[in-house]
């Protein structure tokens, strides 16, 4: 019997290449809903997989809110049915005018951005009014990772007062990404979130008496989601969940989650003895991570020992049972940036690879009608 992610007819596509799994995302999916108990708690984000498709079948289960990284992504599940769309990223430059036109074409899509800084509030206010629209404004908190928000104190609460005050502005929660909590055993995990929760829950009780309304909160990723559900109405933006991946597998190693999303590639050459030549470089998988970068079915032993822009090479002492032209199947460590790479993926039914899905929101210019 087959294994579940080998593909009968794999002579038919092309590697390296990007299988997805319709039925596993579906399982994926529907535990999310069942963990959540009630669906209006989840938000996840699409930048996993970028597809419309798959935002379909989180509508299918009844999602309708949705987190973003990009314009593009946005645009796409906008496009997709979405009606509740968090932007969860600062607009700067000429992405201030374009999410405002973005907003005004959708007059029946809820949507939603961040801040973190009063001149880039003030930049979007004006194109809100420019646009006769009124934009909602999530103000995004550093909450450890040091990578984007503002500093939990004063500064943040004067700055949500401020935000609430500009025109065609209305500040209506707060943003907790929560990406450096990711220790593998739970209990850890667990108390390097509390000290997250606290520190959100600390602001949003000094927004309330401030005389300013409650706001709403949208916090974690897919290592702390779970945890999140335990606060009532956070709403939970795990993105990696609808797929999961190899590097998930050891931060989360307790979730039920199924791999949804497999590499394939092939053995090109076999320069050594013991060497293993694959057509999968950095720019077929994601490469920010240190090696290995693919958990490779059957090929557990192999060590990675070379890669560039379109070669992999394994050093294995089983390399005599793989000739030129085998097919290899493994785990992303990332699957996120790893999408991004592909122009199309394949979807694999009952063991067949039936169609190409393309990658619609891959990109980061929007098209030139919102110009």
């Amino acid at each position: 019997m087959s294994a579940w992610y080998e593909v009968e007819n794999i002579g038919e596509v092309a590697t390296p290449a990007l299988l997805l799994f319709p039925a596993r995302i579906r399982t994926n999916l529907q535990h999310m809903v069942a963990r959540a108990g009630e669906v209006s708690r989840l938000r996840p984000h699409v930048k996993t997989h970028k597809l419309p498709q798959i935002v379909q079948m989180k509508r299918a289960l009844g999602i309708d809110k949705f987190k973003t990284a990009t314009l593009v992504e946005t645009l796409m599940v906008a496009q997709a049915g979405g009606r509740d769309i968090l932007w969860a990223y600062q607009p700067v430059g000429p992405n201030v005018g374009h999410f405002a036109d973005l907003v005004r074409r959708f007059p029946e899509v809820r949507f939603a951005t961040l801040l973190d800084d009063r001149n880039s509030a003030e930049q979007l206010s004006a194109a809100a009014v420019r646009a006769g629209i009124t934009i909602e404004i999530y103000l995004d908190l550093n909450v450890g990772m040091n990578r984007s928000g503002m500093c939990l104190g004063p500064a943040a609460v004067e700055l949500y007062r401020t935000v609430a005050m500009m025109p065609r502005l209305r500040a209506v929660g707060l943003h907790a990404y929560d990406g450096h909590v990711r220790a593998a055993d739970l209990g850890e995990r667990r108390r390097q979130w509390r000290v997250v929760v606290e520190q959100t829950l600390g602001l949003a009780r000094q927004i309330t008496t401030a005389g300013l309304p409650a706001p709403r909160i949208v916090a974690g990723g897919s290592s702390t989601s779970w945890l999140w559900l335990e606060v009532p109405e956070v709403e939970v933006g795990a993105g990696t969940m609808a797929l999961w991946d190899f590097g998930q597998t050891q931060t989360c190693p307790e979730s039920e989650m199924v791999h949804a999303a497999v590499l394939t590639a092939r053995v090109i050459s076999r320069p050594q003895p013991d060497l293993l030549c694959l057509d999968l470089g950095h720019k077929a998988v994601a490469a920010e991570m240190p090696q290995p970068r693919v958990h490779w079915f059957g090929l557990e032993d192999a060590q990675p020992v070379l890669q560039s822009e379109e070669h992999l090479v394994l050093r294995t002492e089983r390399a005599d049972a793989y000739p030129v032209g085998h097919v290899c199947y493994g785990l992303p460590y990332h699957i996120c940036p790893t999408t991004a790479l592909y122009d199309e993926v394949w979807c694999i039914e009952n063991g067949r690879a039936i169609g190409r899905w393309p990658v619609v929101a891959r990109g980061r210019q929007l098209p030139s009608f919102t110009s």
